[in-house]
């Protein structure tokens, strides 16, 4: 039991040391380029009428599987770069690789925010959409002519 603590404390301290570390840019780059991901796909879904991810993937169990893999492929590219460049640090810090802490910040860095911001970006471009939509469908004033 006592090994088990012993990690979860040393995997701990090293995740709260990471972003003051070396390679700190990457946890204000990677959340970032998540967040322009999931307001690509985010408007996407406005503009098919799709449902939100999020919601999705906690609330339909049928669709749960299929969103739940877009939203790991959408976010593939940021999470893997995430490894790389945790591996890079923890084997220049720490001097070894611990693949667990790698895969924790990938998350957290990558999947994360973009589950959190793509359903969001979805209902506010819903309702911007359906504004545009009823300022351009407005009735004007009746038609001029005969009537007869």
């Amino acid at each position: 039991m006592q090994e088990i603590l012993d990690v979860l404390s040393r995997g701990w301290l090293d995740l709260l040391a990471r972003p003051g570390g070396p390679y700190g840019f990457r946890f204000v780059l990677q959340p970032l380029m998540a967040a322009l991901l999931a307001v690509r796909d985010g408007i996407g879904d406005a503009r098919t009428g799709r449902s939100p991810c999020f919601w999705t993937v906690m609330h339909d169990k049928g669709q749960r599987r299929e969103r739940f893999a877009e939203a790991l492929k959408a976010t593939a590219r940021i999470g893997a770069l995430a490894i790389l460049i945790d591996a890079a640090y923890q084997l220049r810090v720490l001097d070894t690789f611990y693949a667990d802490e790698a895969l924790i910040v990938a998350l957290l860095l990558a999947l994360v925010p973009y589950l959190l911001l793509r359903g969001p970006v979805d209902r506010i471009a819903r309702r911007w959409r359906a504004s545009r939509r009823s300022k351009h469908a407005a009735p004007g004033p009746p038609p001029r002519g005969r009537t007869t």
